[in-house]
């Protein structure tokens, strides 16, 4: 097995984990987006941490993207290459500062609890703005993050065709839309979490599956490897 196959498959399987990974978070958090989110919390513990966990599992498997593919890319635009590993840097930072948020709101969750869960205290206002954060560093940091790090590679795919046009199109069509769900969000458009933001990033989510699934079984295009940059259209 040469080099560029094994790049391929390492990041097939990275895209993988760092796709289900995210996705099975979402269960784990659910209550978070209880109207009592505090007792909800406290009460599921162990569970919001288990969500933490998978996230974390998430950030770290999409950094490890952009740096396999690198080796491959930068050949081709070693700047993308390079921004591409960049952004998902930023992006695996932002995911373990919304871990970091999440294990603070459990801690003033489990004491809220012990307080005896009253009405109005500074424990509601603390909750609000940790989750505010969460909501902040998770749906338009992150996501933000992720969006131009994949604009990038996705750039480089569709310009050398490393991978057929039709995947690597749409994946740049795909992130757009992750990127404007993100843009949304900030501008209080939409809810972060909300059923429009899911339907803004399913494309992306069903492409990445797709293509670490071409890269693992079909591996980078042999002909545009032989070709090398200099015939890149």
């Amino acid at each position: 097995m040469n080099t560029n196959k094994k790049i391929a498959i390492i990041a097939g399987v990275l895209f993988i984990i760092a796709t289900v990974a995210d996705i099975l978070s979402l269960p784990f958090l659910e209550p978070m987006n209880a109207t009592n989110y505090l007792v909800s919390v406290s009460a599921n513990g162990d569970q919001v941490t288990t969500g933490a966990l998978l996230l974390f599992i998430g950030a770290a498997a999409a950094v490890g993207i952009a740096i396999s593919l690198y080796p491959v890319l930068r050949k081709y635009n070693e700047g993308l290459a390079l921004g591409a590993v960049g952004f998902r840097l930023i992006e695996g930072v932002f995911y373990i500062v919304a871990v970091m948020v999440l294990l603070l709101l459990l801690t003033l969750s489990q004491q809220f609890v012990k307080a005896g869960a009253p009405d109005s205290s500074y424990f509601q206002t603390l909750g609000v703005l940790l989750l505010a954060g969460y909501h902040w560093v998770g749906n338009v940091g992150s996501l933000l993050a992720f969006g131009l790090g994949a604009l990038m590679y996705y750039y480089i795919f569709y310009q050398t065709r490393l991978v057929p046009r039709w995947l690597s199109g749409w994946g740049l069509v795909a992130i757009i839309l992750t990127i404007v769900s993100g843009l949304l969000v900030m501008f209080s458009l939409i809810g972060p979490m909300s059923t429009f933001q899911v339907v803004l990033n399913l494309p992306i989510a069903v492409q990445e599956m797709v293509l670490a699934v071409w890269l693992i079984v079909k591996g980078f295009n042999s002909s545009a490897i032989a070709s090398g940059p200099a015939k890149q259209i």
